[in-house]
C-alpha cells in the first residue's frame, strides 16, 4: 500500500489504484470541510456566542425586572404610608390663616427672651408643592442664654413652628452693645398648604 502512494503518478491520477484514489478523495473532502468551516461556520460561531451572551443579559435584566414587579404592590403600600405620614406631619403646621398670628407669637417670644429685636421683616411667601415658605429678615441681639430661652419658647408654640437658617450669622456685636451677640441673615418658616388653597392656585395658574 506505501508501494502505491510512492508510485502515484498525479498526471494520470485515473489509473492509481483505488485504495489511493479513496484516499486522495478523503484528503481534499476533509480540505473542503475544513476550508467551509472556517470561511462559513467560524463566523456562524462567533455570532452565536454574542447571541448567547446578549440572551444570558437579556435574562438577568428580565428576572431583575420580574423580582421588581413582583415587589411592585408592597412597594406601592410603602409609599402611600409615606405619603400619608408626611401629609399628617405637614397638617400639624400652620395654615394660611393662623401665619400672621404665627408670626406675632415667634416676634413676641424672642421679646419676652430678653433679646433686642432690632428687625424681624417677614418677606413674601414662596408656595411649594403641598407647602409654602415664608423667609423673614432679622437682626437680633442677645446672649446665648437669651437665645436658648427664644429657641425653647418656639418649640413651645401651639403649633408646629419649623425654622431654619439661611445665611444667618451669629458674632459678637460690636463694643458699643456690650458685649452681647449679634444674630443677622434670614430665616424661613413653613405653612400647609390645604387641598382648597392647592385647586385655588392652580385654577390661578391656568388663567390666560
Amino acid at each position: 500500500m506505501l508501494q502505491d502512494f510512492q508510485n502515484i503518478d498525479f498526471q494520470d491520477l485515473g489509473s492509481s489504484p483505488k485504495v489511493v484514489q479513496t484516499t486522495l478523495l478523503s484528503l481534499v473532502l476533509i480540505i473542503i470541510i475544513a476550508a467551509g468551516y472556517y470561511l462559513m461556520i467560524s463566523d456562524k460561531w462567533d455570532e452565536l456566542q454574542r447571541v448567547k451572551q446578549e440572551e444570558f443579559a437579556l435574562r438577568n435584566d428580565f428576572e431583575a425586572k420580574q423580582q421588581k414587579a413582583a415587589n411592585l404592590e408592597a412597594y406601592e403600600e410603602q409609599l402611600a404610608e409615606m405619603q400619608e405620614l408626611l401629609e399628617t406631619m405637614f397638617r400639624q403646621l400652620p395654615s394660611r390663616t393662623e401665619m400672621d398670628k404665627l408670626l406675632v407669637d415667634v416676634s413676641q417670644t424672642a421679646l419676652a427672651a430678653g433679646i433686642d429685636v432690632q428687625l424681624f421683616e417677614p418677606l413674601a411667601e414662596e408656595p411649594k408643592d403641598f407647602y409654602a415658605e415664608r423667609p423673614i429678615s432679622i437682626r437680633m441681639l442677645g446672649d446665648y442664654h437669651q437665645f436658648g430661652e427664644f429657641v425653647s419658647g418656639v418649640a413651645s408654640l401651639p403649633r408646629v413652628v419649623i425654622l431654619t437658617m439661611h445665611n444667618v450669622s451669629l458674632r459678637v456685636a460690636p463694643p458699643r452693645y456690650a458685649g452681647r451677640l449679634l444674630l443677622e441673615g434670614q430665616v424661613k418658616t413653613y405653612r400647609y398648604i390645604d387641598e382648597v388653597e392647592a385647586a385655588q392656585m392652580a385654577a390661578q395658574e391656568m388663567e390666560p
